[in-house]
C-alpha cells in the first residue's frame, strides 16, 4: 500500500520539484499553504470590486476623508492583534481570524440586501475591508515565516504566492459573472464562503506546523507574551526595519497617486455603476493572470539567481516609466495599463521579496513588527498622500503633475529597495 501511495504521489511531487524545487517532505505544507492563500485572496478579491464601486459613488473627497478613519482603525488594530498574539495559541487564533471575516462578510451581505441605497453602510464596509485586507495578508505570511526557514522562503514563497494569485483571479471572475444576477449583496456571500474554506486549510496547516517535519522546529503553540505595543519598539530601534517601513511608505504613495486618478477617470468613462464593478473585476483578473504565471515560472528563479534586490527594484523602476507615460499621454487606456503593471509587479515580485526580508527575524518580530509595518504604517502613508494629493488637486495641480509626483516617489522607492536588497544579500537572506 505504501508503495502505491508513493507512486500515485510521485507525478505531483515531480511537478512541484520542477516548478519550485519543492522537496517531498515540504509538499503537504506547500499545497496546503497554496489552498489557504487561494481562499484568503479569493474571498477578498471577490468583494474588492464592490469596494471600488462604492468609492466611485462616494467621490474622491469623501474617500480621502474615509482614509482618515481607515488609518485610525489600522493603528487601533495593532495593539489588539498584539494582545491576541501574546495570549492566544496560534492553532486557535489563526483559524478564528478567518472565521471572524466570514461572519463579517455575511453580515454585510444581509445589510446590503436590506439597505442597498444606504451610503453609511457602504462607507462602513469601505473602511472595514480597507483595514482588514492588509492584516489578512500579513497574518498569512507571518505564519509561513514561522513554518519555513530563510532558504525555503526563497524557493517556495513565489510558488505559494501563486496560490493566492489564483484565488485573486477566480474571485473577481466570479464577481464579474454573477454580480448582475445576485447583486452586490450576493457577492459578499461568495466571499464569506471562501473564508470558510480558509478556516479548514489553516487548521490543516497548523497541524503540519506542530508536527515539526517541514522546516524549523515548531515553536510552542502558545501565546508569544510580551507587550501588545511591542511592535512599535521593535521597529523604531532597528534601522533595517525602519528602512523596510520606508519602503512600504513609498509603495503606498505610488499606489495612492494612481488610486485617486483612477476614481475620476473611471467615473467619467463609465456612468453605469454595475459596469464599473465589471471593469474593476476585469482589471483584477487581468492582473492576476499575469501574476500567477510570473509567480510559478519567474519569481523563485529570479530570487535564487539574481537575489532579492532584483525583486525589490525592477518594479519601482518600471513604475517611473509608467508614470511618465501617464503624464504625457493620459486617458483610461494608459491608466489601466499602468495600474495593471503596478499591481502585477507588486503581487508577483514585490510582495514575495518583502516577505523574504522578514525570514531571519525572531518570532515576535515576524508577528508584531511585521503587522505594524504592513497595516498602520501602510494605511498611514495612504492617508498622508491622499490628503496631499487632494490638496494639490484643489490647488490646481493637473493630472500630469500628479503623475510626475508619482514618478518621483517611484524613483525613491527603487533607491530604498536597492539598500534593502544589498542588506539582505550581506546578511544571507
Amino acid at each position: 500500500m505504501k508503495a502505491g501511495i508513493a507512486a500515485d504521489g510521485a507525478p505531483l511531487t515531480r511537478l512541484l520539484a520542477r516548478l519550485a524545487r519543492v522537496e517531498p517532505r515540504e509538499a503537504p505544507a506547500v499545497l496546503t499553504a497554496v489552498a489557504l492563500f487561494f481562499c484568503v485572496l479569493g474571498g477578498y478579491f471577490a468583494v474588492r470590486p464592490l469596494r471600488e464601486t462604492i468609492a466611485t459613488i462616494l467621490g474622491g473627497d469623501r474617500v480621502a476623508d474615509l482614509w482618515v478613519v481607515t488609518s485610525i482603525g489600522a493603528v487601533a488594530i495593532v495593539p489588539l492583534y498584539g494582545w491576541l498574539v501574546g495570549r492566544v495559541r496560534r492553532s486557535i487564533l489563526m483559524p478564528s481570524i478567518y472565521g471572524f471575516v466570514a461572519v463579517s462578510l455575511a453580515v454585510f451581505g444581509f445589510l446590503f440586501h436590506s439597505r442597498p441605497e444606504d451610503i453609511a453602510v457602504g462607507a462602513v464596509f469601505y473602511v472595514w475591508i480597507s483595514v482588514l485586507n492588509l492584516m489578512l495578508v500579513s497574518v498569512f505570511w507571518s505564519f509561513l515565516l514561522e513554518l519555513f526557514d530563510g532558504a525555503q522562503a526563497k524557493r517556495l514563497f513565489g510558488f505559494i504566492a501563486a496560490g493566492g494569485t489564483a484565488g485573486a483571479l477566480v474571485g473577481p471572475l466570479l464577481t464579474d459573472l454573477t454580480v448582475r444576477h445576485i447583486g452586490n449583496a450576493g457577492v459578499l456571500f461568495i466571499g464569506a464562503t471562501l473564508f470558510v474554506g480558509a478556516i479548514v486549510a489553516q487548521r490543516v496547516l497548523v497541524a503540519i506546523w506542530r508536527s515539526g517535519r517541514v522546516g524549523p522546529a515548531a515553536a510552542a503553540d502558545s501565546g508569544l507574551g510580551g507587550n501588545p505595543f511591542a511592535g512599535f519598539a521593535i521597529v523604531f530601534r532597528s534601522p533595517y526595519l525602519l528602512m523596510l517601513a520606508l519602503f512600504v511608505v513609498l509603495l503606498s504613495s505610488v499606489n495612492t497617486f494612481l488610486y485617486f486618478e483612477q476614481l475620476d477617470i473611471v467615473r467619467d468613462a463609465f456612468p453605469d455603476v454595475a459596469q464599473r464593478t465589471q471593469i474593476f473585476a476585469r482589471i483584477d483578473y487581468a492582473v492576476q493572470t499575469l501574476t500567477v504565471l510570473s509567480q510559478i515560472f519567474l519569481t523563485g528563479r529570479i530570487a535564487a539567481t539574481f537575489g532579492v534586490r532584483t525583486l525589490l527594484v525592477m518594479v519601482p523602476l518600471a513604475m517611473v516609466a509608467g508614470f511618465l507615460a501617464l503624464a504625457v499621454l493620459g486617458g483610461f487606456a494608459i491608466l489601466a495599463g499602468v495600474i495593471i503593471l503596478r499591481r502585477w509587479g507588486e503581487y508577483a515580485f514585490i510582495r514575495p521579496g518583502r516577505e523574504m526580508l522578514f525570514s531571519r527575524l525572531d518570532t515576535e518580530s515576524k508577528y508584531k513588527a511585521k503587522n505594524l509595518i504592513d497595516v498602520p504604517i501602510y494605511r498611514g502613508a495612504d492617508l498622508l498622500v491622499a490628503q496631499l494629493q487632494n490638496a494639490l488637486r484643489q490647488g490646481g495641480l493637473s493630472s500630469a503633475g500628479v503623475a510626475l509626483l508619482g514618478a518621483s516617489a517611484a524613483l525613491a522607492w527603487a533607491g530604498v529597495g536597492m539598500w534593502l536588497g544589498r542588506r539582505a544579500t550581506r546578511d544571507g537572506r
